[in-house]
């Protein structure tokens, strides 16, 4: 709970909260990373991460300030319970279109009365040490709540989406938005950046923070930053691999090549 308070008091206060998508299985990867990083973002909807898998690197940011946040396959409080339960700071809930599937997202994630969250949480209770309604509430106080805007229906609901009493905040997934407005494989499209511009635009009246997932190259990054981003998810421990892999392999290539052209 505490990395969870530590990132919600980052996207109130600042500065941008940095992190990245975790897809492999080894939970090295997130142990190795929690240094630099505010957040994790494990995802279990385009990966094939067990749940055991998932407490793994949830385990490996126990002692770091970096949140661990699970992506979910799906809005649906079956799959939600078992992740908080293995001590998750919060979820991210994907294609969500209406502020009615917020307020599904929002009861999964909380205790009643606020929320229909079933009690057994395993990691989060100290293994059974920390119980009662002191708490539950405590819990609930803490918990991250993310929904992806991902879809046309989202960017035209968007006001309602902002208004749930629970959400945390919202974070922009442009793939799949590209896709619902005709535009599969192109996040730059104009189309794409205007809702995305419209979405910043109300959630910034709101005072409310706004998140990205996108590439790791750093000149877009900062782009989205000085356009309102409060955090970014930058590409996945994949894309960050090759992207410095590639650029080690350029650089020794082209120094060898230049050294071998003046001889």
């Amino acid at each position: 709970m505490q990395n969870a308070k530590l990132f919600k008091d980052r996207l109130r206060q600042g500065p941008v909260c940095l992190g990245t998508c975790i897809s492999f299985t080894d939970a090295t990867v997130t142990e190795a990373l929690c240094g630099l990083l505010d957040f994790v973002w494990i995802d279990m909807e385009h990966n094939a991460l067990s749940l055991e898998t998932v407490q793994g690197h949830v385990m490996a940011t126990k002692g770091s300030q970096t949140a661990p946040l699970v992506r979910v396959p799906w809005n649906d409080p079956v799959l939600i319970k078992p992740v908080l339960d293995v001590g998750a700071a919060g979820v991210i809930v994907p294609l969500i279109r209406t502020a009615d599937d917020v307020r599904r997202a929002v009861a999964a994630c909380l205790y009643p009365p606020a929320g229909i969250r079933g009690f057994g949480p395993r990691r989060p209770s100290n293994y059974g040490r920390l119980s009662g309604p002191e708490y539950c509430k405590a819990a609930n106080d803490g918990m991250i709540v993310i929904v992806q805007i991902e879809h046309v229906d989202a960017v035209a609901n968007i006001d309602e989406i902002l208004s749930v009493s629970g959400l945390t905040s919202v974070v922009i997934g442009p793939n799949d938005l590209a896709g619902s407005l005709g535009h599969m494989g192109e996040p730059n499209h104009p189309k794409v950046h205007e809702a995305i511009e419209k979405v910043l635009g109300r959630a910034r009246s709101k005072g409310f923070p706004v998140g990205i997932a996108t590439g790791a190259k750093p000149p877009g990054l900062v782009d989205w930053v000085t356009k309102g981003m409060r955090w970014l998810a930058m590409g996945n421990d994949v894309s960050l691999l090759l992207q410095s892999a590639t650029q080690t392999v350029e650089q020794v290539s082209g120094h060898h090549a230049a050294r071998a052209g003046k001889k």
